[in-house]
């Protein structure tokens, strides 16, 4: 059997990813204000490590001494889906972040355009799309982060057999979105459904493998 025919058949999952910091005790400070969770803090015979994973993630990061050649502060536009842009917001701001205002794209690739530029706009996107609202701020180091707002997967995006949610928080948050939309199903239909539960759970699944949801 070729490579290319057992190409995909190993699992290969993005765990962590080390970020260049120049000053290890400022970034440590940094990311427990986050509230990301400390997997790990060694400190022996001069070597450092510690690893974070935000709320949420599968992948976490690390740093520590002499860890990566790279530059302090090279590691640019990290993404870091959320289901609410503005509470994501709030939440940063509110630990002393100094995190950019929400912006939507004049032009696709302004996301990694700094603020001002004529590829951002204001605000979030227009027809309140999944995928198309940001937000930025960076570590001590100038390593940025990417928020992106993401509501409904595109297809493919996700394994269609599988339905998890990464918080207590986004489940609500979907099940908020399946209520307003299972109001308007109802309002189509011209009475109360009974199978409201069922409705719930297919729009649920179709919301995020990115499946054409139920109406």
């Amino acid at each position: 059997m070729s490579s290319s025919e057992t190409a995909g058949q190993v699992d290969l999952k993005l765990e962590v990813i080390v970020l260049p910091v120049s000053d290890v005790d400022r970034a440590d400070a940094f990311y427990r204000s986050l509230g990301w969770r400390v997997d790990a803090d060694v400190d022996a015979d001069g070597f450092r490590l510690l690893q974070f994973t935000p709320p949420g993630s599968a992948c976490s990061i690390q740093f520590g001494t002499d860890l990566i050649t790279s530059a302090p502060g090279s590691a640019q536009d990290m993404y870091l889906v959320v289901s609410d842009i503005e509470e994501a917001r709030a939440d940063l701001a509110g630990r002393g972040v100094d995190v950019s205002a929400t912006f939507h794209e004049e032009e696709l690739g302004g996301r990694f355009k700094e603020p001002g530029s004529k590829t951002r706009a204001e605000g979030r996107s227009p027809k309140m799309n999944s995928y198309g609202s940001f937000a930025t701020f960076r570590d001590p180091d100038g390593n940025s982060w990417l928020l992106q707002e993401i509501t409904t997967r595109l297809p493919g995006r996700i394994d269609s057999a599988e339905t998890s949610y990464a918080s207590v928080r986004d489940l609500a948050e979907a099940m908020t979105r399946a209520s307003m939309a299972h109001g308007e199903h109802e309002k189509r239909i011209g009475h109360a459904d009974a199978d409201w539960p069922d409705w719930y759970a297919a729009y649920m699944v179709a919301e995020q493998s990115g499946a054409e949801l139920p109406t």
